[in-house]
């Protein structure tokens, strides 16, 4: 005689008191405080007269702030030869050259790579994983032999088309595609007479809005705190972190000028984070979605 099993189905409610929601609100209050204490100690360095720079044991607020370390910066900065304009502009333009290039890049190639069948496709990608163990200082002897011979050195180009090539960005935005773009969608819209590159452009891109956004950021980031280059030689074609670094390394009475040099570079990227990080997290919690 077989027994009938009985099941019991339970309704799960989520509930949160409101002191588990006090508890996890100050639990993270804390958490940012303590990650924001290196940016803001960076921020007093700036402020403090010599003197309180050299004290010990240093202290981590200001006693007498004062704006003078942003003045002589930019003191030391108008007495180049090249004008500080000049070393601005050419970081901005590599910036957004080599940012938008490598999104462009690697978006493309990592949706063929995802949802593309042709020959070769999967030892392509095992390539592009392999390079990711190689750090860019190993391939700078043959970056450098490979620039010169095609007539890069000492150009723009030579900072630009590295980027443009970075295969991080790429492994990141192949992974994504397959998880978040599904095939019958692309199908349906091959179906309906759309082009390749229209369903790339209008639905796959979209569908991997966390991906690029944060391939963006990543990509801006390094281009904008690119220093010194074994690729470029002219002055005029330096970037601003380079020329900052030159003017505050001149002594220990420049150490003002050094902190203020500091922020001064901070400030770009973090507010680049800040504008962009609601966006982020808007469609990275929207991408785990499913009809």
């Amino acid at each position: 005689m077989s027994k009938k099993l009985r099941t019991r189905h339970h309704k799960v409610v989520l509930n949160r008191s409101a002191g588990g929601d006090a508890g996890i609100t100050f639990l993270l209050v804390i958490l940012g405080a303590f990650m924001f204490l290196p940016m803001l100690y960076v921020i007093m360095q700036s402020l403090k007269p010599l003197d309180e720079l050299w004290m010990f044991p240093p202290r981590f607020y200001v006693m007498s702030p004062t704006l003078g370390n942003f003045g002589d910066l930019f003191s030391l900065m108008n007495d180049s030869w090249v004008p500080f304009s000049r070393y601005i502009f050419n970081t901005v333009f590599i910036t957004a050259c080599g940012t938008f290039g490598n999104l462009i890049v690697a978006s493309l190639a990592a949706y063929a790579l995802a949802k593309m069948k042709f020959p070769g496709r999967n030892f392509l990608f095992q390539i592009v994983v392999l390079s990711l163990m190689f750090h860019q200082t190993v391939n700078q002897l043959s970056n450098f032999i490979i620039m010169s011979t095609l007539g890069m050195v000492d150009t723009y180009l030579a900072i630009i088309v590295p980027a443009l090539a970075g295969t991080m960005g790429l492994y990141l935005m192949k992974q994504f595609m397959e998880s978040s773009v599904a095939d019958s969608v692309l199908e349906s819209a091959r179906l309906d007479g759309a082009s390749e590159f229209r369903i790339f452009l209008t639905i796959a891109m979209p569908m991997v809005k966390p991906a690029w956004l944060t391939l963006l950021i990543e990509s801006f980031k390094t281009l904008w705190n690119t220093g010194a280059s074994i690729y470029i030689h002219s002055e005029e074609l330096k970037t601003f972190n380079y020329a900052i670094n030159q003017v505050v390394t001149a002594g220990v009475q420049r150490a003002g000028a050094s902190a203020a040099a500091t922020v001064v570079m901070m400030i770009v990227p973090i507010t680049v984070f800040v504008l962009s990080q609601s966006q982020i997290i808007e469609t990275m919690g929207s991408s785990g979605m499913k009809d």
